[in-house]
């Protein structure tokens, strides 16, 4: 776990780096705050796309020839994507490097089955949220650090980030151990590693029905939001990379301290099904109070009350992780990562789509918080199929590691 924990946080870091700045970059092709939101639109985009149809397919690979190779492919393709994007001269060189990272990528799905390979079942709610806690330190140290390096060279944190990558590939070549044992790998098939046949396998999975929806909707809520944020704070509030950056910082302590510290102790006290519950009960509410926050300061405090909402992802990932067998871990969370990937590829859409009908209101108008609005009206809409599941396994039935994991 030391190993992948590792290897997570320094990729998180590598990726933080650039989210305060990619939108800059993107619009720095621009002349209008319209054309801007347009610009990084087909900028985030590219990238959601090709990793929709290469997360599964890399998925199904992992599960044939090891996490180890399919990882060292995804730094690879991170450090690439780095270094193109710090000397592109143009939009369209933006958007064919998203494309080829993309399709290479799919470092989050190929660590959570190695999670899943290394962690007995009643143990996986808990070490799915020690990786959350990765993702949350690399979200503290990338976003911050990468607003103070864009606020002196809007592409120098592309060039760290892209060195970062590098370092993590040869950790990757030099250290990082294999989880998937020959006995438990299974050949690769095209048939199955298709994004659509993996989709209707991953909703065909006992023991998780409605969950489908509930991830689809949550992630669709969370990519309209992650492809906003910074267009959003720009126009309503006119913040920049530095200021972008410490409310990122604060979105990874957060993670940080109720994934890595708190989330066991959640996870005592509720059943992991009830546990998602409060989770999109409270995301819900605080989408709702950014859309419509008066003042740029309660944009942070509400980053830090949305307690319960950073415990989701780790809750439903291990519900999906106990319904199948050693030998499908990658290909089920290569499955759970392209629908993720898919709602990645909506998400740009719909959120910076939404900005540039309401880019050119005033500073501080409310309407400018379109985006954050229907997120609400999506994690409600996941909140409604949550309780259907939980209507349909009722706490006693549930698996020894799925009631209180």
């Amino acid at each position: 776990m030391a190993f992948i924990f590792a290897t997570v946080l320094i990729d998180m870091i590598s990726i933080g780096l650039i989210i305060p700045v990619l939108p800059v970059i993107a619009g720095s092709f621009s002349s209008t705050q319209a054309e801007h939101a347009q610009a990084y639109l087909l900028v985030a985009g590219a990238f959601g796309l090709a990793n929709f149809l290469g997360s599964p397919i890399l998925g199904a690979l992992s599960d044939q020839y090891g996490r180890r190779p399919v990882l060292l492919l995804g730094f690879l393709g991170l450090a690439l994507s780095f270094f193109v994007t710090a000397s592109a001269t143009a939009l369209w060189m933006l958007v064919a490097v998203r494309l080829v990272s993309g399709a290479m990528q799919a470092n989050v799905s190929v660590a959570n089955a190695y999670v899943a390979d290394i962690t007995p079942p009643a143990e996986r709610a808990k070490r799915f949220g020690l990786l959350g806690a990765a993702f949350g330190i690399g979200f503290v140290l990338g976003p911050a650090t990468g607003g103070l390096l864009g606020s002196i060279d809007l592409r120098l944190p592309f060039w760290v980030a892209g060195s970062l990558a590098l370092v993590n590939l040869a950790y990757g070549y030099f250290v990082l151990p294999e989880s998937l044992p020959l006995d438990k790998r299974r050949p690769f098939d095209w048939r199955t590693a298709n994004p659509i046949s993996s989709l209707k396998k991953l909703a065909e999975l006992k023991g998780v029905g409605v969950l489908v929806v509930v991830i689809g909707f949550s992630a669709l809520a969370q990519f309209i939001l992650h492809s906003s944020w910074v267009l959003f704070t720009a126009f309503k509030f006119g913040w920049g990379p530095r200021e972008n950056g410490w409310s990122l910082f604060a979105v990874g302590m957060m993670s940080v301290i109720v994934q890595g510290w708190l989330l066991p102790k959640l996870l005592r006290r509720f059943p992991t099904p009830r546990l998602v519950v409060l989770a999109l009960v409270s995301s819900t509410v605080t989408y709702l109070g950014w859309a419509l926050a008066p003042h740029a300061w309660m944009l942070v405090a509400l980053i830090v009350l949305n307690v319960f909402g950073y415990a989701a992802t780790a809750a439903i990932q291990s519900i999906i992780s106990n319904s199948v067998d050693a030998t499908r871990q990658g290909a089920t969370m290569g499955a759970v990562s392209g629908l993720n990937s898919l709602m990645a590829v909506l998400g740009p859409l719909i959120g910076p789509g939404l900005l540039t009908l309401v880019a050119d209101l005033p500073q501080g108008d409310w309407r400018i918080g379109a985006p954050f609005l229907l997120c609400a009206a999506l994690q409600a809409v996941a909140l409604y199929f949550a309780l259907a599941y939980q209507r349909q396994h009722p706490i006693s039935a549930l698996p020894q590691g799925n009631s209180h994991a």
